[in-house]
């Protein structure tokens, strides 16, 4: 009998131990397999379907899914007291009936907006009644609609105007477990906003966004917008292999005013030091076709049923 009580206990520990485990390894299983995926080719659903309906709204997030994007694409704000919504600009006329920034407002106030009769004005040949009266969406009602059956790729929005954003972010991302099960990437202009991330939690894969145009001060020479790296045209392997340090890819423009910015070798020497590249917001499907051409890794769009149908 006592032979039998002592041989029960380590195996009881060890299938507890077992579950956990198999449980640690599920999760990291779905995390490699959605880093193994970036290397592939990414539909990003910019803000949704927005061509076809109101930037982020759920009648734009609903469309896209439904069309089986890789990735909802939507900017993270801070409301006044402390929620986190979707939505674009730093201020709400553009995509609102309401006026002021963003973040002076609380989420009832914000809630109570019409965030989707603009579309109809702006767009009357795909204006829809349905669209009147659109709400901002809180993170949690996009999560608690498409829970695990969807990709994220969250960008802190204006980090400067939302304090405490990075925080919140994965405190959320947590408490829905988006990150061991590989559902989401975060993107940002913001070096340190993307750094305060990865200190936060270092299994979120982290975009580090770009910008490249003119420098103004060096007629001919390119500048990106926040000086995380130098221009394409002098750009080294050191360069992208520091943004490697803590991110897993890089999200950048390819023309300003209708002139490219970054050429095939670019693409290539990023992908060559280990940062998948996704090319933001294509619309024009010669212009899907030439950058798919180029082996990039991803294009953000505001018309994913285009992109879908050239890569099917």
């Amino acid at each position: 009998m006592k032979y039998h009580v002592t041989l029960a206990l380590p195996l009881s520990l060890f299938a507890g131990a077992l579950i956990v485990s198999q449980t640690a390894q599920a999760g990291t299983s779905a995390l490699s397999q959605q880093l193994k995926d970036l290397e592939s080719f990414q539909v990003i659903a910019h803000r949704g379907a927005s061509g076809h309906a109101p930037e982020s709204s759920m009648a734009a997030l609903e469309l896209a899914h439904g069309w089986g994007v890789d990735y909802l694409e939507l900017d993270i704000q801070m409301t006044a007291d402390g929620e986190l919504v979707a939505f674009h600009d730093d201020t709400l006329e553009r995509t609102s009936n309401g006026e002021g920034h963003i973040n002076d407002h609380t989420l009832a106030e914000l809630k109570a907006l019409d965030a989707g009769s603009w579309f109809n004005e702006e767009n009357p040949e795909l204006a829809d009644e349905a669209f009147e009266g659109a709400q901002i969406l809180t993170l949690e009602e996009v999560f608690d609609r498409f829970g695990q059956d969807a990709r994220y790729y969250l960008e802190t929005k204006s980090p400067e105007l939302n304090p405490g954003v990075e925080e919140g972010l994965v405190r959320r991302l947590e408490a829905f477990d988006m990150i061991e099960t590989g559902r989401v990437l975060i993107q940002s202009f913001d070096q340190e906003s993307l750094l305060k991330i990865h200190e936060l939690n270092a299994d979120i894969p982290l975009i580090q966004l770009v910008w490249y145009s003119p420098d103004a001060e060096n007629d001919g020479r390119l500048t990106e917008w926040t000086g995380v790296t130098p221009s394409p045209d002098e750009i080294t392997d050191a360069d992208f292999q520091a943004v490697a340090d803590y991110a897993v890819g890089l999200g950048t423009n390819y023309l300003f005013d209708d002139e490219p910015v970054i050429g095939e070798a670019f693409v290539q020497q990023a992908q060559d030091n280990g940062l998948a590249v996704h090319v933001y917001t294509v619309n024009d499907i010669d212009e899907m076709q030439h950058l798919i051409g180029w082996g990039v890794n991803g294009l953000f769009t505001d018309y994913a049923d285009r992109l879908i149908e050239l890569t099917e």
